[in-house]
């Protein structure tokens, strides 16, 4: 009986422990990176595997339908390669940036914390590299607002593609002659003008309309396009958490310098005070 006594409060001891190190973890993770982070990690994700997927099933689309001549799109099929490696460096450039965004999150709540419990101070190397990451945080929000505006090209033609389509199959619809309703590809500059056949006209039109080609290339150009718009969120997300952990590092070294001007000028009025009770007394005596 005394061994079971002298056992339940020590095993009541290391419950306490872990959770108080659980909250004291869960108290230092920076939630607001971590929600950009995951953020950015999907729209770069959805925007690269999607935006790759989709100009493969362009170009296939393209040669077989409308440009059956390699010479002709030969130009484009490099470009669309060039794209290609372009979305390569991007998924890791972002990767890699991403978790270095997320790293100073947690260098910087931890900094924060510190600062308040304590007397350790930011240096300048602290905020100079806040600021170096928030410089290039804005210029890649730019970036990929270009890439954003971009992806939305595509989109709109496969959405005009497609609405032609539709409205060629409707039942409503009174066309009497359906192969004068064409979509040539030749006059948005994807391929020369004297590409062969260049473009689809009536019930070719409707039957490429149905191929899985342009059915998943669409598609994956939307959803492109929507992982593009939620990088571009997220990392608008990373400059406002930037921008105020700058002011908050910022405030927390000017509050510190007032601290030790002030603690100083105690220091000194006090020795002064100290001295004049010394000459009064010795002039007593």
């Amino acid at each position: 009986m005394q061994q079971e006594k002298w056992k339940q409060p020590h095993s009541s001891f290391p419950s306490a422990g872990c959770f108080e190190c659980c909250i004291k973890c869960l108290g230092g993770v920076p939630y607001a990176s971590l929600v950009a982070t995951i953020l950015c990690f999907s729209g770069v994700a959805l925007f690269c595997g999607c935006g790759h997927v989709a100009l493969t099933g362009t170009l296939t689309m393209l040669e077989n339908h409308f440009s059956r001549i390699t010479s002709d799109h030969a130009t484009l099929a490099a470009v669309i390669q060039i794209f290609q490696y372009i979305i390569y460096g991007i998924a890791s450039l972002f990767f890699v940036y991403a978790i270095l965004l997320l790293g100073e999150g947690f260098y910087t709540t931890s900094t924060i914390k510190k600062e308040l419990q304590s007397d350790f101070k930011t240096t300048i190397c602290g905020r100079c590299i806040t600021a170096f990451f928030m410089f290039l945080t804005y210029i890649f929000a730019l970036v990929f607002i270009a890439i954003f505006c971009f992806t939305a090209i595509p989109v709109f033609l496969f959405f005009n593609m497609w609405n032609t389509c539709a409205a060629m199959r409707s039942p409503d619809s009174n066309i009497t002659y359906p192969d004068s309703i064409c979509v040539d590809v030749r006059q948005y500059g994807v391929i020369p003008l004297n590409a062969t056949p260049g473009k689809a006209c009536g019930t070719t039109l409707t039957d490429i309309c149905s191929t899985s080609e342009f059915y998943l290339s669409y598609h994956l150009y939307i959803v492109a396009l929507a992982g593009a718009g939620a990088t571009v969120i997220a990392l608008i997300h990373y400059l406002m958490i930037l921008a105020a952990n700058w002011a908050y590092l910022k405030t927390a070294a000017s509050t510190h310098d007032y601290q030790d001007i002030k603690t100083k000028d105690d220091q000194d009025l006090e020795a002064e005070a100290r001295s004049k009770d010394g000459q009064n007394s010795s002039s007593y005596s």
